[in-house]
């Protein structure tokens, strides 16, 4: 899934000032907290026993597989070795050397095989009628079935078995903290037999964006149309229907969808039947599905335009509803084609679906959901108007559409089996639409901005101590959201990456077609990845990368340098700067690629807490060459120097200098490094020509006046006259005019140079903006290129006031383009005026702003100090309503937490922060309160350290008197 939260929390967690680059925060959808959302990943548990309903991929003479053979009637295990009926474990289990806490499961007595289910939308009761049919392989004597439900009203059930009924009326319980219905009966079906359930209900079309819900949207002539979508990911499809849901118990679905004539009616799989059920209705029943998860399972009832391909082996086709351009579906549809058609040949295995639909979706909460043979997007991740937007929004909705059917592969044919192997579904889709987008679009040169982009992302965040591992102990479905975020995307890709550097990409890729095959219609732990890439490589993969799944966090490298040789220490690398003697003890295998004129040795490995290493013309070394390995490098300020000065000799790759910069800002706001130091460092960069290195250059600078916000008006002036001498230059030297000639990454070069130096105060570009402004209100839409039309906005409301925020609104109000929509919606906190900073926080609740959207307007708040403390104002101000609009179970709760309080930087912030939330049940979002409150540690800590040498760089550097 590509989460929009997980991008959004990405966004909250970085500077206050974001640089308009192809891939700043704010110029993105939310990918989750928000996901699909977006590329790499890999890890290892040891393999454990497979669920007997699986179909064993052993061969018949392990003896292990004879014995699941002999055994008689199928038992379903969890993947732990938990006992029949056993819903928890009352303590902990150590299983492969991993500690795994207790987990809400359902009872093992029975096994789902198969579903029919009915639906039948009422779009002016806002409900739906069903009607499920399961059929069940009987593991122990039961006189009890219990299954997943929420928010769904039964009104009978009946238990049959051998063509018999076992109950036709049997007694009915809910438990609503585990989300269960228990039924219960007085004749027990036996073991080894089969049954069937039969349940009728009634659901609610919520607006919650989950389960079976409702999603509306104009109509051209200005009415609203409404349409019944479904987002199952990960535990809401107990809200659309009575099933077991957890991943590991796949079944086969047939669905049937009740409605009108006119509407149309799908699913996962092609049309089976269609037959008339009253005078102006329609039952359409779907071809039978493949094995496969609840979370995957997907219906859609609404009024739908739709244009196709043939150019794939089976139908791909893109949908929208009336009100939108379907043709801005074009590019979508055939990269998906492509994709589809290189995925097959890449991984070995044909999509196994008879055709492939994508979905615009009004109301999305996520980026993206992967559901088998019907993906669903927003809106903004899938219709794409070339015309009128922008290099980076074009390279956002490829990177979302090859995540999304790269899981058609990871996670679909082959799933989790348990949501802490989230990142084999997550990490690898991540790596997957980078492989497939640097194939697709050579010069885009992905992996470069993957350093800065993928890499960051995942540094960032698990330099907090309340980041998690990889592989993450899940207990409860309200924990399962919280982990959508950038260790299952951004740091399992970037393992995979690594991994994939470290056996070589063709040996990486036939481990992949292993494992693919070997367990295709199954469930997978870590542990088995790691097995068949040690098949195809020969190497003890589990015993290289075990640690770096298992273990949260990542090392910092520290180099000392003495005469011919480097010595080299690891410890555990923290934000705040603070890591204590029994948070280090993890030693984490550092693949040191050595970089030196000779070029680079990839066979060195740091498997010690210390190590010396003898370096041949010391003159000049780099570690982490390409920047691979998840790891920062400290360098002594003198090598610093020197790595400057040899990247301006060109002796350091795109990736190496970008990197480079991330360590040394990163580096420093932990304390390993002077702040000062780093802004020295930037500062002579600014003959750099690339634009993944100015990105990371505007970006530090950004980082380091985000932790001063709130300090003195003198240094933070300071700070931004620094930006502006970095890069108003290169700014001009480029221009902000846009010809055919100028390529993908030109397009955000310029754009991302004349939003930085615009914002920091370049009065030439303030001017043009301002120009173009006045005439593209005025009508004149080619009077602003889209590369930079949210950056003349936020320049429009940053020197303006009330009339360039009123146009900002309208422009919002009228446009029916998604993508401009966007871009007004997030620029509106640009106005510091106090009427104005009201009138953007009473937008959110004006039930103008879609649900999925509220933290477009309050992500532009976070900009500027007066924006930031009103956002924390209107939060507690607006708790209770906030929370009810937000559910904490449905993932946006915790982003919007996230926005409202990680952008403070002092002492008192934080413990305003603290107080407010002390007596709340933080359930739900617990780890973003957590994260965010460390985010502030992390900048509090920083200042207090800094204040004075960032001080005296800006006054002696002449930028402050």
């Amino acid at each position: 899934m590509n989460r929009s939260l997980f991008a959004l929390r990405a966004a909250c967690r970085g500077a206050q000032k974001i640089p308009s680059s192809a891939r700043s925060q704010l110029n993105r959808q939310p990918t989750q907290n928000f996901a699909s959302h977006h590329l790499l990943s890999r890890r290892s548990y040891s393999s454990k026993l497979r669920p007997f309903y699986q179909q064993s991929s052993r061969p018949l003479s392990d003896p292990r597989s004879i014995r699941l053979r002999l055994r008689g009637p199928p038992v379903r295990y969890c993947s732990y070795r938990r006992n029949n009926m056993c819903r928890t474990h009352a303590t902990a289990e150590v299983t492969g050397g991993v500690n795994i806490q207790a987990r809400e499961l359902l009872p093992t007595n029975v096994i789902p095989r198969h579903y029919h289910v009915t639906l039948e939308p009422d779009f002016k009761k806002l409900t739906f009628d069903g009607t499920v049919l399961i059929d069940l392989d009987v593991a122990d004597d039961s006189k009890s079935i219990s299954l997943h439900t929420l928010e769904l009203d039964i009104h009978n059930a009946k238990v049959l078995s051998g063509g018999q009924t076992v109950s036709s009326s049997p007694k009915v319980s809910y438990n609503e903290d585990t989300q269960t219905t228990t039924l219960d009966f007085d004749n027990a079906i036996s073991q080894g037999s089969k049954a069937q359930l039969e349940i009728k209900f009634t659901g609610q079309l919520n607006d919650k964006m989950a389960g079976f819900y409702r999603s509306t949207y104009k109509n051209p002539d200005g009415s609203e149309g409404i349409m019944a979508v479904s987002q199952m990911e990960p535990t809401d499809a107990r809200r659309a229907f009575p099933c077991f849901d957890e991943p590991s118990l796949k079944a086969e679905f047939t669905v049937t969808l009740i409605a009108d004539k006119k509407l149309t009616c799908l699913s996962n799989m092609d049309v089976a039947s269609e037959a008339e059920v009253e005078s102006n209705k329609k039952a359409v029943t779907f071809n039978k599905s493949p094995l496969m998860s609840t979370y995957l399972v997907a219906f859609i009832v609404g009024e739908l335009n739709c244009i196709e391909t043939n150019e794939f082996r089976v139908p791909v086709r893109v949908y929208a509803p009336p009100g939108q351009d379907i043709e801005h579906g074009r590019f979508s549809l055939n990269l998906a084609a492509k994709t589809l058609a290189f995925y097959e040949k890449v991984f070995g295995i044909e999509f196994p679906l008879p055709k492939m639909d994508q979905v615009a979706i009004p109301d999305f909460a996520q980026g993206a959901m992967e559901n088998w043979g019907l993906v669903t997007y927003r809106v903004v991740d899938l219709l794409l108007d070339e015309a009128g937007s922008g290099a980076a929004t074009k390279e956002r909705v490829a990177e979302v559409v090859q995540h999304e059917l790269a899981h058609q592969w990871f996670g679909n044919l082959v799933t989790m089996d348990w949501w802490d192997g989230l990142w084999l579904n997550e990490g690898f889709a991540t790596w997957a639409s980078w492989y497939s987008c640097n194939v697709f679009y050579p010069e885009w040169k992905v992996w470069e901005s993957y350093v800065t982009d993928n890499l960051q992302r995942a540094l960032a965040l698990d330099s907090l101590r309340s980041s998690h591992p990889i592989e993450v102990p899940v207990k409860r479905a309200d924990e399962i959201n919280q982990i959508f975020d950038a260790i299952s995307y951004s740091k399992g890709s970037c393992v995979l990456r690594m991994i994939s550097t470290y056996l070589g990409e063709d040996t990486f890729l036939e481990g992949v077609r292993r494992y693919l095959k070997k367990h295709a219609y199954g469930n997978t732990e870590t542990g088995d990845l790691w097995a068949s890439l040690g098949e195809a490589s020969g190497k003890s993969v589990e015993e290289v990368m075990d640690v770096w799944t298992k273990h949260i966090g990542f090392p910092v490298v520290t180099v000392t340098e003495k005469d011919d040789s480097i010595h080299l220490k690891q410890n555990r690398f923290l934000r705040t700067g603070d890591t204590k003697p029994e948070e280090d003890k993890v030693i984490f295998p550092v693949f040191l690629n050595l970089r030196t004129k000779d070029g680079v040795d990839t066979e060195l490995t740091l498997d010690k807490r210390e190590d010396t290493l003898k370096v041949s013309g010391k003159d000049f070394f780099k570690l982490n060459a390409n920047h691979a390995g998840l790891y920062r490098t400290s360098y002594s300020p003198e090598r610093l120097e020197k790595l400057g000065a040899a990247a301006k000799k060109g002796l350091l790759s795109v990736e190496d200098r970008a990197g480079m910069i991330a360590d040394a800002g990163a580096l420093a706001t932990s304390g390993y490094q002077k702040t000062s130091g780093v802004l020295s460092l930037l500062k002579g960069f600014d003959t750099e020509t690339e634009f993944v290195v100015w990105n990371e250059l505007i970006s530090r600078v950004a980082t380091v006046q985000g932790a001063w916000t709130f300090e003195d008006k003198a240094v933070r002036d300071g700070l931004e006259a620094f930006q502006r001498e970095l890069v108003s230059p290169k700014a001009h030297e480029k221009g902000w005019t846009f010809t055919e000639k100028d390529g993908h990454i030109e397009q955000q070069f310029k754009a991302m140079l004349f939003g930085a130096a615009g914002l920091s105060g370049d009065q030439v570009i303030i001017k043009a903006a301002k120009e173009m402004f006045a005439k593209y209100m005025a009508g004149d839409k080619s009077a602003i290129h889209p590369n930079i039309r949210g950056s003349v906005f936020s320049m429009a409301l940053k020197y303006g006031g009330k009339e360039e925020y009123d146009a900002v609104l309208n422009f919002y109000r009228t446009s029916k383009n998604a993508d401009e929509r966007n871009t007004a919606l997030r620029i509106l906190g640009r106005a510091k005026q106090p009427e104005l900073i009201k009138q953007t926080l009473d937008l959110m609740f004006s039930g103008e702003v879609k649900d999925q959207d509220i933290y477009m307007p309050a992500s532009g708040l976070r900009t500027h100090p007066e924006g930031i403390e009103a956002l924390f104002t209107w939060m507690t101000s607006n708790w209770d309503a906030l929370y009810k609009k937000l559910p904490p179970a449905l993932s946006m709760l915790g982003a919007m937490v996230n926005i409202c309080t990680s952008t403070y930087t002092t002492k008192e912030q934080l413990e305003k922060v603290e107080k407010f939330f002390a007596d709340k049940n933080t359930n739900g979002f617990d780890k973003s309160l957590a994260q965010s409150l460390d985010a502030i540690r992390s900048k509090t800590a920083w200042v207090d350290r800094d204040r004075e040498d960032v001080a005296a760089w800006v006054k002696e550097n002449g930028y402050s008197s």
